[in-house]
Parts: C-alpha cells; structure tokens; sequence
C-alpha cells in the first residue's frame, strides 16, 4: 500500500509534463484564386495544423478552405456552445481584394486567430465537423452528411484517408450525391474541384469575399 501511494505524486508529475508539452499548432497562409467559371471565382487558403494532441488523429495536416467555410464552420460551433462565446473571424469585405497586401495579410491572420481560439476550448474541439473541416478533403456539404451518418465513409475513416493536402474543398449541389465512381477513392473529390483551372498567383487577381 505504501508503494501505491509514493507511484501516486510521480504518475501526476508524468501526466503533468505530458500536458504541458502537449500542442496544437496552426498556419493560414498561401491564398489562391480559383475560377470557377466565367466571371465566377473566388480564393482558399491553406490550413496547415500540426500538433503532438490525442484531440487529433493526424499529426499533421494540410486542407484548403475559403472564407465562407469559416462562416459555416462557426455557425456549426455556435449551436454546441450556446454558453460560450464563440471567437469572431474577420469581418467580410465587398471590396476585399488579392492585390491588397494588407488585406490579405489581416483576413489570414484572423481566420488563425479564429482557430487558435477554438482550440482552447474543449467542448468546441470535441465537434466531429471541426475535425473534418480541419483534417479532411470534405467539402461542406459532404462533412453535413458525413457526421450525419449518411456517407458510406465514418468520420475517423475521411480523415484517415484523406490525402496531405488538396486543391479544392467545396462541393456543389450538383455533385453533392455521395456517388463516386469506381475509378475514384471512397472519399471522392468533387468533379467540380478536379475541373477548376490552375489556380492564379494572389497578385494578380481580385476575389470574390466568399
């Protein structure tokens, strides 16, 4: 018994050190002009997370998301956190521009901050659309459905899956039908997203505040 009770001091200084050097480290950076279609565009940003947390199941991610995306995600977040207050992104700007350092610079750094903020609290970090908007190729429609159960794919398995980094993240409507073809992985990138034009150096092009 008195064994017992000297192990019980060193196993809480080891979960201890193990807590403190435990992280969840976040990067928005390299915004890029997508054209979808004539006089249609709009810009992604890459989300690259890295972080030792057992919160997560990849130590290492990269997705790509548009401002809107945050929007979605937020709203997501705020009907599990009635009693919290949520973290505010940037404000959404008709006359936002790529060509706009400045801007650029403000809108990356507040959608980190929004992160990093959502981080820190445990009930928001437990909401399986969080996960997925952060470590999975999904695009918003197909997250709804995956944590929904309506996908073939759990939420462990699209992140799981899930390659480092990708090119798109929204899909639309009309490709929205979780029917991928045999050709393609269980998962599935949109059609839309394989069909975008490269994308355009941010110092050319204007955005689309979406």
């Amino acid at each position: 018994m008195e064994e017992n009770k000297e192990l019980v001091p060193v196993m809480d200084s080891i979960l201890d050190n193990l807590s403190k050097t435990e992280f969840v480290s976040v990067c928005v950076r390299d915004p890029r002009l997508h054209k979808v279609s004539p006089g249609h565009t709009h810009v992604d940003y890459e989300i690259c997370l890295q972080t030792n947390s057992m919160c997560f199941r990849r130590h290492t991610s990269y997705v790509r998301r548009r401002y809107s995306d945050f929007v979605w995600l937020r709203n997501c977040l705020k009907g599990n956190a009635l009693i919290i207050e949520l973290p505010k992104l940037p404000p959404w700007n008709p006359f936002f521009s790529l060509k706009n350092k400045e801007q650029v610079s403000k809108r990356m750094k507040g959608l980190q901050e929004f992160l990093e903020s959502v981080f820190q609290n445990p009930l928001l970090l437990s909401d399986s659309r969080l996960h997925l908007f952060l470590q999975s190729e999904l695009g918003i429609r197909r997250i709804e459905r995956c944590v929904l159960g309506k996908t073939r794919y759990t939420v462990a398995e699209a992140i799981q899956q899930s390659r480092s980094s990708y090119s798109s993240s929204e899909d639309k409507s009309s490709c929205d039908s979780d029917c991928e073809s045999s050709a393609s992985s269980d998962l599935g990138l949109s059609i839309d997203a394989m069909a975008q034009d490269s994308p355009v150096p941010f110092h050319h092009a204007n955005e689309r505040d979406s």
